[in-house]
This record gives C-alpha cells, structure tokens and sequence, in this order.
C-alpha cells in the first residue's frame, strides 16, 4: 500500500478524530451538537426544494420542447465559420443551468463520437472549465434569501463563456478539429 493510500484511506477519520477530541476538551456537547446539525440539513434540504423542482421542470421543457434543436440550427452557419462543432452546443447551453443535465449531454456526446475524439476531449475539458451557475444561483441565494443576484447572475454568466471559449480555443489548439 503506497503513502497516498495510506494517508487518503485515514485522513477523514484522523479529522473526524480531531474535531471529537477538540469538542470534548472545550466540553461541547458533540452528538448533540451533531443532532442539531442534522435538523438544520434536513430543514435546508426541505426548503430547497421549490427552487430544485423549477429547475428540474424548467429544463425539462427546454429539452422536450425542441428549443435546444432549434437554436442549434440557427447558429449552425456562425459555428461553421468559426470551426465550433454544432455538437458541443447542447453542452454549451445546458452546463450553467443542470450539472446533471450537462453530465447526461457529455455522456450522449462521449457515447456517440467517443472518448478520445475532438468532441469527447471537448466536452469532458468543457464539463471541468465552467459551472452550474443558475443552479447555483438558484438554489444557494433562495436558500439564504437573497433576491437580487443580478451581479452575480452576470459575472457567473461571463465566468462560463469565458469557460466555454477557452475551452474551445485550448483543445483545438492541443487536439486541432
């Protein structure tokens, strides 16, 4: 068993240690300290969920709607002139709003052109360089009550382009189209 092993297999237990042995020397009440936690998650968790289930649906219409085909047509000639394969587009599209969404979208991707294609290498490279900001949004700013997240919409928006299209550019540029 190598160090990494070793060290990996036994750090979150060494941490959970840890913080047992601080709780009880400063004489917290750590189970029920650990309870309470677990209410407040639970309560968390019931309250998100408004704000889960209208991104789920919301989604859902997108895709079902044939929206998402549509726009792919449409910018179909700008992509080409560009050298940006129409396929990564759903990707593109759908990684801000659903990480799970966005994780079913690579998947058909890696299914249909393989990993180690263009698009594969794309979409696993696009996948790790943006994030799901509505989501994101959505969930942590309802949960805490914020209502206006205007600024933080368009920043995060920005902070996924820029994903998107250093993507684009670094795999072409190492992998070529």
């Amino acid at each position: 068993m190598s160090v990494i092993t070793t060290i990996s297999t036994w750090i979150i237990p060494f941490i959970i240690l840890i913080v047992l042995i601080a709780g009880t020397i400063r004489k917290v009440p750590t189970y029920e300290t650990f309870v309470e936690g677990g209410k407040e998650g639970v309560r968390m968790a019931i309250s998100l969920l408004p704000f889960l289930l209208g991104m789920i649906v919301a989604i859902s219409i997108f895709r079902a709607s044939g929206a998402m085909e549509g726009f792919v047509a449409l910018i179909s000639p700008l992509l080409q002139i560009l050298g940006i394969p129409s396929d990564i587009v759903p990707l593109a599209a759908v990684r801000p709003i659903s990480g799970t969404a966005a994780l079913a979208v690579t998947t058909d991707l890696i299914k249909e052109f393989g990993p180690d294609s263009f698009i594969g290498k794309l979409a696993s490279t696009m996948q790790g360089s943006t994030d799901t900001t509505l989501y994101v949004l959505t969930v942590y700013f309802g949960a805490v009550g914020i209502k206006k997240m205007g600024d933080a919409l368009k920043v995060g928006l920005l902070a996924d382009l820029i994903g998107i299209i250093a993507s684009i550019m670094i795999c072409t540029y190492i992998f070529g189209f």
